[in-house]
């Protein structure tokens, strides 16, 4: 039985018309650059890193509100969070395991001593969003980095994130003090390990492991710029 030309025709248009619809439907990188939008407009809507207090501008007088206000400052802070989610995913993109978040979390106790010390740190709003620039770089890029490095950056880093925290707990006495510490850093460290965590789960399932937190990386760039560009 010959097959009918018109037939064939005919199916070969309705084939190239399905396929061109499909290739249309795919989301293209529109999407991403809303995403981003949106993300610097939230960013827009932020305060400065210094300025974020969990107890509304009061000093924590009991051990309670210590802790609350030491749990709270990293995740009101939205370029608090953003570097300390990015910390844990950096991590697991390059299979430092937890060295590089802890190098992190010590080196932020280190700076708000220095902060209740009254030693002075320069240009600190500047050098928190720059760390949060550099490090969604540092997950966007496709490039394996020396951990000795990335130990020494998130160092630099926490002295900064950590000097920010101090401004919330000057003049406390020390229950609510030793309180503050504990709390920022109990959920640094949860925000950190959940997010390496997580971001191994993800390497494990994803073929192609430079490309899958490239977009993570590039939106926690975005909110670093727009943190820069407020600050400076």
């Amino acid at each position: 039985m010959k097959a009918n030309p018109a037939n064939n025709r005919t199916l070969r248009k309705l084939f190239r018309w399905r396929n061109g619809r499909t290739q249309a439907a795919k989301p293209d990188a529109g999407w991403r650059s809303g995403a981003l939008l949106l993300l610097a407009g939230v960013a827009l809507c932020a305060e400065p890193a210094l300025a974020h207090h969990a107890m509304g501008g009061e000093t924590p007088k009991t051990f309670w509100d210590g802790l609350l206000s030491g749990l709270a400052h990293p995740i009101i802070g939205l370029d608090h969070f953003a570097f300390v989610v990015a910390i844990g995913l950096l991590a697991a993109k390059q299979g430092w395991g937890l060295l590089f978040p802890l190098s992190f979390l010590l080196a932020a106790l280190g700076g708000t001593i220095l902060h209740l010390n009254w030693v002075d740190l320069p240009i600190v709003e500047i050098a928190i969003a720059g760390s949060v620039l550099i490090i969604g770089l540092l997950l966007w890029l496709r490039k394996t980095l020396p951990l000795s490095g990335a130990i020494a950056f998130g160092a630099l880093a926490g002295l900064f994130h950590g000097y920010a925290y101090g401004e919330s707990i000057i003049g406390a006495e020390p229950p609510p003090l030793a309180a503050y510490l504990l709390g920022f850093t109990l959920i640094q460290a949860a925000i950190a390990f959940g997010a390496w965590w997580l971001g191994d789960r993800l390497l494990r399932r994803t073929p192609e492991r430079a490309k899958a937190l490239a977009l993570p990386g590039l939106a926690i760039a975005g909110l670093g710029l727009v943190f820069l560009l407020q600050a400076i």
